[in-house]
């Protein structure tokens, strides 16, 4: 008996757009698990590039800080010729600092490397913790105007709008200036770690501080829909309160939308931390970031000698972080939200 064509299935018969959706969940899998390295990566060299070391004279500093001018702009251990270990070699008959020359040192001799770590985990640490405020201040403004709704979610959502039309980085520029100059009037000098301290923290305001107009108009979005489904009314009708329907009906069913928009904040958030760097308003030198050893490595990058190892890794770090983290935020979308993944 002959079979009929619908009885033979072909394995190259697989629609395209099924092959095209395997592909895509495999690519943002991969994704992941790249940023899952990174991250590990990240929280293992967090006590190494932290850690004291002694200098000269038994002084000791941290490792991101600690350089040696006589050992300034050393190539990479790998690059290194006869005339860049006869001068470490010098430096260790005099017992004096060496950096580990990983990827080499900077003009200051400090070991770029280990400014790389800790510049990883500090523009990390910001981006993340400036999504987190972004979100939590975003689900409020959001749930708040779309639950009362009237004359509160006039008000609300115009101060949104108003907020849209202002441009986001002169504002945040504006904040981090405008707090710096405050605070060194008001205070004098600062000890330099409490100047880093406040650096950190103003960069985190100001980014939270645009960042979650978005995440406001999303929860609202939401929240309009979710408040007419039935279970909503029928707790309602029971007499539960305000609070007890956001938490226990609302809120669970805002996780996926919410959490999806939160990743995808990430990226943005370290992207606007390292060019708010990169031009000198964000973290500050001493105190290394992804944005301003960019800005240190840019100008070594000449015709007469190109040092790239103060300018490359930076750069691939900052790639690969927002590349890692979109792919992630793509992955938790389709996971969470099943409008996305419809």
């Amino acid at each position: 008996m002959t079979a009929s064509p619908v009885d033979v299935i072909e394995p190259t018969q697989i629609p395209a757009s099924s092959r095209g959706a395997r592909a895509n969940k495999n690519r943002l899998g991969i994704g992941l698990w790249l940023l899952m390295s990174l991250l590990a990566l990240v929280a293992l060299s967090t006590p190494w590039a932290f850690g004291e070391v002694t200098l000269s004279g038994n002084s000791s500093a941290p490792r991101w800080a600690a350089g040696n001018l006589q050992l300034s702009l050393m190539p990479p251990l790998w690059m290194a010729d006869q005339a860049a270990m006869e001068r470490v070699q010098k430096a260790r008959e005099l017992n004096q600092y060496v950096p580990a020359m990983l990827l080499g040192s900077d003009r200051l001799g400090r070991d770029v490397f280990a400014r790389l770590c800790a510049g990883s985990v500090i523009s990390l640490s910001l981006g993340m913790c400036a999504a987190l405020v972004a979100t939590a201040v975003g689900v409020f403004w959001g749930a708040a105007a779309a639950w009362f709704g009237g004359r509160l979610d006039s008000v609300l959502m115009r101060s949104v709008d108003v907020l849209y039309a202002l441009p986001s980085m002169l504002l945040v520029t504006l904040l981090g200036v405008a707090v710096d100059g405050f605070a060194e009037r008001v205070f004098g000098d600062f000890a330099p770690t409490s100047r880093q301290v406040l650096n950190f923290f103003t960069m985190l305001v100001a980014i939270s501080g645009v960042g979650w107009l978005t995440m406001s108009r999303v929860v609202r979005g939401q929240v309009l829909s979710l408040r007419e489904r039935p279970y909503v009314e029928a707790a309602r009708a029971a007499g539960a309160g305000t609070g007890r329907i956001f938490w226990w009906h609302l809120l669970p069913n805002l996780a996926g939308p919410v959490a999806a928009y939160a990743a995808l904040a990430v990226p943005g958030a370290i992207l606007s931390e390292s060019f708010l760097s990169f031009l000198g308003i964000g973290i500050r030198d001493p105190l290394p970031s992804l944005g301003n050893l960019v800005a240190a490595g840019l100008p070594e990058m000449n015709l007469v000698k190109g040092r790239w190892w103060l300018l490359v890794p930076p750069c691939a770090v900052i790639a690969f972080a927002l590349l890692t983290l979109n792919f992630a935020a793509d992955r938790l979308r389709d996971r969470l939200d099943p409008a996305a993944s419809g």
